[in-house]
């Protein structure tokens, strides 16, 4: 099975996001493409995605909002014909289940504790759990709300597998030597894969420069 990544189209310009399509084919890896709220806020961002065909769409709302909003929001954007939409699973059980009872085909994913916090920063917030306790309380969470997919960091991924038997979407990957910049708990796509993700979410260490290359790098990396 070839593996799977997530390129995330983090810009608003539609020529790169044309490019980066159009470099990204492979015979080696399935790529999807993942687009975030500064695209689809866009001004034509989301007309754009709606023209797309025949591409693996990952929409990343992150909604987090009560269950009647949550809902409503997946009806709004069914036009879209999205094959992944994410949902903070903060948001608690009964509006990740509400998102669920509405989404059709779409395949709904809970996103865990974000790659850019530590435990530090879950104390700053006010939540008393670790990073780790943390995400395997969301992952049983998103287990008993029936989610398609969940989102993790690479660090969480073998913890998460314990109690969440579905897709394990992880962003957070570098190449080596490539900058963290704001991401902390990150690895290469080689050990997340190793770790147990099903997908991986990667951004600058493709888009950033030559894509063909980038997209060279990752193939010999994995083989």
């Amino acid at each position: 099975m070839r593996p799977k990544i997530f390129i995330a189209c983090d810009t608003t310009n539609i020529k790169k996001i044309k490019k980066i399509i159009k470099y990204s084919q492979s015979s080696k890896i399935k790529f999807g493409y993942k687009f975030g709220l500064e695209f689809l806020n866009s001004k034509y961002g989301r007309k754009f995605v709606s023209n797309l065909k025949n591409k693996i769409i990952f929409g990343d709302y992150k909604l987090a909002d009560i269950p009647n909003t949550c809902s409503s929001s997946i009806k709004a954007i069914k036009d879209l014909k999205l094959n992944y939409v994410t949902i903070h699973i903060s948001s608690g059980l009964k509006a990740i289940k509400a998102a669920k009872k509405v989404c059709g085909s779409i395949k709904l994913i809970g996103v865990t504790v974000l790659t850019s916090l530590d435990n530090k920063s879950l104390k700053e917030i006010g939540y008393n759990k670790t990073v780790k306790k943390l995400v395997l309380h969301q992952a049983k969470l998103a287990a008993k709300a029936k989610l398609d997919a969940i989102v993790c960091s690479p660090h969480e991924i073998k913890i998460v597998k314990k109690v969440f038997k579905k897709e394990i979407i992880t962003p957070g990957i570098r190449l080596l030597n490539d900058k963290k910049d704001d991401q902390i708990r990150v690895t290469t796509p080689k050990e997340a894969f190793q770790n147990g993700a099903t997908s991986l979410v990667m951004g600058r260490s493709i888009t950033s420069g030559n894509i063909k290359k980038n997209i060279k790098k990752i193939i010999e990396e994995l083989n």
